[in-house]
């Protein structure tokens, strides 16, 4: 049971700090609380008078692990908002099936436990593409540029946090659109910020990409709007 509370608290652990680094980090703060929940819950189910049953530990970990991977699946596939909470959690789901399925191991016939290898395995592959997606491939520039601007919205200009610091996170080699969004958003947030210097040199850099003419009209409003309504509230002005 010891096993199992140091797998839920240790998943949750490196939510949180990974989370901590990511562009929207609401989404492995929820996982990481939920997972040390019930870390906390069978801790204190070690010390019941009655034994808990050794299919429960497995059990929530399928469970939960297999909410959360497909949770974090579809931000992470769709709304590219995380690409963390799926392969974490995945951790859980893999650990959950391979304990499940060798809870009664020995009475189990060869064609059941070829059976319940191949499951596990295959599990086991989806966990290291997720592993791979997630923390090798990283989060896309798109997902920087989205919470930007949702920083700018919110008045987090400054720190490692605010919108200077996701716009400048937000370039993409092979999307040179996000690249023109992020020079003039930075152009705009800088001189807004009375720094000439550095919004001389994104304008400088957006020339180069086609000038201002190229950017979408629409999202320079919205920047604009976002820095007006900033103005206006003077004490969110960095995020630390």
């Amino acid at each position: 049971m010891l096993l199992w509370v140091l797998l839920f608290v240790g998943v949750a652990a490196a939510l949180f700090v990974y989370a901590r680094h990511q562009p929207f980090p609401e989404h492995g703060f929820t996982a990481g609380g939920i997972f040390l929940f019930v870390g906390f819950v069978l801790y204190l189910a070690m010390g019941a008078d009655r034994a808990t049953s050794p299919i429960v530990p497995p059990a929530l970990a399928i469970f939960f692990g297999g909410l959360f991977t497909i949770i974090g699946g579809r931000h992470m596939s769709r709304t590219q908002r995380d690409v963390i909470v799926a392969p974490f959690s995945g951790l859980l789901l893999v650990a959950g099936i391979f304990g499940f399925v060798t809870i009664d191991w020995m009475e189990q016939s060869t064609v059941e436990q070829i059976g319940n290898f191949v499951i596990a395995s295959l599990f086991l592959l989806l966990e290291i593409y997720l592993l791979f997606r997630g923390l090798v491939v990283g989060v896309q520039g798109l997902t920087w540029s989205q919470s930007g601007l949702r920083q700018t919205q919110r008045g987090l200009i400054e720190g490692p946090r605010g919108a200077i610091a996701h716009f400048e996170r937000s370039w993409d080699m092979q999307d040179p659109v996000l690249n023109v969004m992020a020079h003039a958003a930075l152009a705009r947030i800088h001189s807004k910020l009375g720094d000439i210097s550095e919004s001389e040199m994104h304008e400088d850099r957006l020339r180069r990409l086609g000038g201002w003419e190229v950017v979408d009209t629409s999202w320079i409003a919205i920047i604009d709007s976002s820095l007006a309504s900033k103005s206006q509230s003077p004490g969110n002005q960095s995020e630390e």
